[in-house]
């Protein structure tokens, strides 16, 4: 494993409402990114924004929204829309990377209609609303899922009543297997500019090493101007020096925990493409 050492740069990440949006073990996301930047000499400070506290984004680098149920969500989005929706809404338009789970990706559409109760209005960043069918006509989608991502794969595990359905907003990846957006149409989450929307829970990152790389790229670029290799495969010359801090790590363990939900779900060749990263 790669020593660590003292920390050279600094990222400061906006956690938002931890206390209300917090299932399914989200904030292992959270803890990935700390130790992969802690492992390379950078320093990530996470900052908890609750309701009622501003959202000021010249003051982060990167932020995460995660998931909760419909009873959790509803002060949420009235205050994502009224307090926080104006600086989000900058960040997002300045190529902050965020990162929205479940939930965090319901309410950065137009709307979440709920099963019961009245709609939920988004702050429209993805073209997508979500719709809770209710009943046992619609069961949960809950289960494994694996999705393509960028020629690789991303996995995860899923569990939402609401179906999502995608207008202009480009997706996130396409189901591999799983039920991901709505069970229909193939598609998992959302993308706009350096905004991800997912239903991928597991947690996502800890399994994902290559997009945790990604998010962690991301900032450094906007923050520092630092530029790199970054895990979406595209090569640039700068001239910028090499990116030390993106070094690759001691990913085995993550890889194999990859490969070993993509076969669970009977994605061989997917499997053996995994742990040839390693």
């Amino acid at each position: 494993m790669k020593r660590e050492t003292a920390p050279r740069l600094t990222l400061k990440l906006g956690h938002l409402y931890p206390d209300q949006l917090n299932l399914y073990g989200d904030r292992g996301n959270i803890l990935t990114l700390r130790r992969r930047c802690q492992q390379r000499g950078i320093e990530l400070r996470v900052v908890s924004l609750g309701i009622g506290d501003a959202l000021a984004p010249d003051e982060y680098d990167i932020l995460f929204i995660g998931g909760g149920q419909d009873r959790e969500q509803e002060p949420v989005a009235r205050d994502l829309y009224e307090v926080k929706g104006i600086g989000l809404w900058a960040a997002i338009e300045d190529d902050m990377p965020v990162l929205a789970v479940c939930g965090g990706y319901q309410l950065l559409a137009h709307y979440y209609r709920p099963a019961q109760g009245r709609d939920m209005r988004g702050l429209g960043v993805f073209d997508a609303w979500t719709i809770h069918k209710g009943g046992m006509r619609a069961p949960r989608c809950v289960g494994d899922i694996a999705i393509s991502w960028n020629g690789g794969t991303l996995v995860g595990f899923e569990n939402h009543g609401g179906r999502t359905y995608l207008g202009t907003a480009r997706p996130l990846g396409k189901v591999l297997q799983g039920y991901g957006n709505n069970a229909e149409d193939h598609t998992e989450g959302a993308v706009y500019r350096n905004t991800y929307g997912t239903y991928m829970h597991g947690s996502l990152l800890p399994k994902n090493p290559h997009f945790a790389d990604h998010l962690i790229t991301l900032a450094l670029r906007r923050t520092h101007g630092i530029q790199a290799e970054i895990s979406q495969g595209e090569s640039e010359t700068h001239d910028a020096e090499p990116l030390p801090a993106l070094s690759p790590l001691d990913d085995r363990l993550e890889w194999e925990a990859h490969a070993t939900l993509l076969e669970r779900m009977g994605l061989h060749s997917a499997a053996s493409a995994a742990l040839q990263t390693t």
